[in-house]
Formats: structure tokens, sequence, C-alpha cells
């Protein structure tokens, strides 16, 4: 290692960036922050010379293309995004002997299992945005087979950005009644939890105690878009009757959603970190948080 303490976390605009920052914040590790008007990680010589300056014992990479629909129709762009940078970054990582913490997505899967995902799963993305992440995580990979980590998350939501949780809040206030789909299964996810688990496997990677290759980065249990709904307005205190369950084909979009995008967490072990706890566990905690917030934007 150089050794060298900072950090850098590359879309630090972004939700789950904000929460890696301020767990780092709360470690004491000092950190560079860019944003994506600060550092275009499609430009490899920008990449280069930033990564140069700071000299960062550690990469968190939470620059992507997540306009999941969007992507059907530009994949070029989405793949310089998701593809090209994380290889640009990787390539820098490379020069000076850092870790790269890399996020990527359940997406890289086909979502046709029957049971959990391993880390070491055959991929087979059915989407633009899909193919766009495997090929990030090929690159970080093989360009830092000894440190490069790759984390694949899903079905994520926190403070600071538009998700899910936020838009069911808003909802149940004005709908009497919700049709949500109940035929994908996932695991909801709680950006503190994931920020969490990203710092503590950055810490193990320096440390030399966590291997490197790809770790999921889930709350533990599974359930549907309907069930997280459901658990949504019962936290509210709102009757989850109201909720009512229905099929991706009557909301269709433009790229495929995975039927199945429950990924198992078998790797962890061997970094000595417990997985991200239940899901419900999860929400429960954030829920204050992100009503908080809400009512703070309304105020």
């Amino acid at each position: 290692m150089t050794g060298t303490s900072n950090w850098l976390v590359t879309g630090a605009g972004g939700m789950l960036a904000r929460d890696v920052l301020a767990r780092l914040a709360t470690a004491g590790i000092p950190t560079v922050a860019v944003t994506r008007a600060e550092l275009d990680i499609t430009d490899p010589e920008a990449v280069r010379e930033v990564l140069a300056e700071h000299r960062p014992a550690a990469v968190v990479n939470c620059a992507a293309w997540n306009a999941v629909d969007d992507a059907e129709t530009r994949e070029d762009d989405a793949l310089r995004i998701n593809g090209d940078g994380p290889r640009h970054l990787a390539e820098a990582c490379r020069e000076l002997d850092a870790v790269l913490l890399h996020v990527s997505t359940d997406y890289v899967f086909p979502g046709d299992a029957d049971e959990p995902y391993a880390e070491d799963a055959p991929t087979g993305p059915r989407s633009a945005y899909g193919r766009t992440k495997l090929a990030g995580e090929q690159a970080v990979l093989a360009t830092l087979p000894d440190r490069g980590f790759v984390v694949r998350t899903a079905w994520l939501y926190g403070a600071g950005g538009g998700n899910f949780v936020h838009t069911m809040i808003k909802l149940e206030a004005v709908k009497d009644t919700l049709d949500v789909v109940d035929d994908q299964r996932g695991q909801p996810t709680w950006t503190v939890d994931l920020a969490d688990r990203l710092v503590r496997l950055g810490q193990a990677a320096l440390a030399g105690t966590a291997p490197a290759g790809v770790y999921h980065g889930t709350s533990a249990g599974e359930t549907t878009w309907f069930g997280f709904t459901r658990e949504i307005f019962r936290l509210l205190g709102a009757d989850p009757e109201r909720v009512r369950p229905t099929t991706s084909a009557a909301l269709a979009r433009p790229a495929p959603r995975p039927a199945y995008s429950v990924l198992g967490h078998g790797r962890w072990q061997q970094a000595g970190i417990e997985p991200i706890r239940d899901w419900s566990e999860g929400l429960s905690s954030a829920m204050p948080v992100l009503l908080a917030e809400l009512q703070g934007g309304n105020s």
C-alpha cells in the first residue's frame, strides 16, 4: 500500500455516497469527495490526474448510470459510465496500489433462480443496464485481481435522493389504494446499512483480512414490492390492506426487471464481517429518518 490513509469517494452527490461519507467521517477517516461535476469517470486522464493528486489508499465508486429504462435506448452512454468508468478507476488504482470498492447490481443476473444467487453464480443480464454494469464488474476484477472489490446491491433506498420508500410515503397520503407488483422478489436495502459494510470491507481490505472479489451488499430476508409497500404502510400507521397486488405485466416498463433478485451473502464470513440485517429491521430504523427528511422538505 501507499502508506496514505485517505479515501476517495466518487459520485459524492448521490444517495449512497452521502451515507458512505457520513460513515467515513464517523470512523475518522480522511476523505476526498468528488461529485460528477468534479470528476467525470469516463475521462481516463481526468481520473488519473485526480487520483494521482490525492493518492487515496481506497476508492469507493458510487458514480453510475442508474436510469434503468433509459439505458435500453442509450446503452452506449450507459456503458461509458458503468463499464468504461470503473475500468479507468481500476487502472488508476493499479498505478497507486490502491483498493477499489465498486458498487454493482443484482441486474447482472437473469433473475430466474429459485434460491439466492451466490457471489460466484453465473451471470446473465437481460437488460442494457445489467450488461453495462457487468462490464464494469469484469473490468475491475480483471484489472485489480488482488485489490478490486465488487459489491452488488439491490432495491436501494435512503435519504438524499428519490427512491421507492419516499414515493410510497407520499402516495399513502393522497391515494385510497395502491396497486404494487407482487411477482418480483428481492431485498430492500437501506443505504446506511450498505455504507457501513462498504467502509468495513475497505478497512479489512487495507488490513489484508478481506479477500478481493465479489460481495453481495443486500439485506437479509426477502419480500416483494407489494410486501415491502405493506410494511411501509404498517410503519406509517396506515392500513396495509389499502395496498393491492398486481403483476409486472400490468405495469410494463421498457427494461425487463428480474423476477428474482435475492442474493446470497456467504463471502462476508471470509472477511470477518457479518452480513446486513433483515430488510424489515433496516426499514424500521430508516423510516424515522426518511419521514423527517420529507417533513423538513415540506416545511
